[in-house]
């Protein structure tokens, strides 16, 4: 599948973690035809697509069960790559091991702590079991077939697995059928991958009553619907906050525009990080792509 104007077959999308990832998985969801290219932290993403060694970067930005992965909100300030696209991706964990292994014999657990987070119930069913954060999902596969511990498991998608030969323990083991994550596409260039129908912006204010009040209401006197309000403190300044906003219109729609001349007006900083195409299901199911 190829959403939006302007991909090529030869696009290449930077990801976080190893081949078998989720955010692999939401990349070649987007184009099926991507070359896809991991690096070790999302860090290494943005740097990156800055570097122009690739044209674009998939970031997961929130999930339905776990929230927010609060540091790419903060990298998304930290950086000048504008959003030019988003993706939406069904979650299914797995419990993988290595052939052989029991459910029984398993001590330690291995997964990036949004995976973890999203399989509370399952983990806390277990006992005597260590639970361990890691950097990645399918970097905990790869993790426990290099060292081949019989004694451990790793959280992943059942494609990890496949890549990484191990056997699936147990499937489906997230807190709720409804798991899905959000990815962002971000680019060096500023124009969407489709029509864009959303915006995120961040914004700060001063420390006056009713200031977000005052903030929101530019949207609401203009019929705009605001889909997401996330809150992150600013490093060096206690007790001081970005606004993170997502709201369903085109930034070049008049409406858009008239209220975030008004935010202008009162806010401290005004800064619009993407306007793009939000995510739209496929008419057809896919079968290039394995996401579960």
């Amino acid at each position: 599948m190829c959403r939006g104007g302007g991909w090529s077959v030869n696009v290449r999308i930077a990801f976080q973690g190893e081949s078998g990832a989720y955010s692999e998985a939401a990349a070649l969801r987007f184009n099926s035809a991507a070359d896809v290219v991991p690096c070790e932290t999302f860090e290494e993403v943005f740097s990156t697509v800055e570097s122009s060694k690739i044209g674009y970067g998939i970031l997961p930005i929130e999930n339905s069960i776990g929230g927010s992965i609060h540091r790419n909100y903060d990298l998304l300030v930290q950086h000048e790559l504008p959003i030019v696209g988003e993706v939406m991706l069904r979650v299914t964990h797995q419990l993988l091991a290595v052939p052989g292994a029991k459910l029984e014999d398993v001590k330690r657990i291995y997964s990036h702590p949004q995976a973890l987070a999203q399989c509370e119930r399952f983990l806390h069913s277990l006992s005597g079991v260590e639970i361990v954060a890691t950097y990645d999902t399918a970097g905990s596969a790869k993790l426990i077939r290099d060292q081949n511990a019989r004694d451990a498991a790793a959280i992943a998608s059942a494609r990890a697995g496949e890549l990484f030969g191990l056997s699936v323990l147990a499937s489906g083991i997230q807190d709720f059928d409804e798991n899905i994550t959000r990815f962002l596409i971000v680019s060096r260039s500023a124009t969407p991958l489709g029509e864009p129908d959303k915006t995120s912006l961040v914004f700060t204010l001063h420390n006056d009553p009713g200031a977000l009040f005052k903030a929101l209401s530019v949207f609401a006197l203009r019929n705009i619907d605001l889909t997401k309000l996330e809150s992150r403190p600013i490093r060096g300044r206690a007790f001081e906050y970005l606004f993170y906003a997502d709201i369903s219109v085109n930034r070049q729609d008049l409406q858009c525009a008239r209220a975030l001349v008004h935010l202008a007006e009162f806010a401290r900083s005004l800064r619009t990080l993407g306007s793009y195409a939000s995510w739209k299901e496929p008419a057809v199911a896919e079968s290039a792509v394995q996401v579960s």
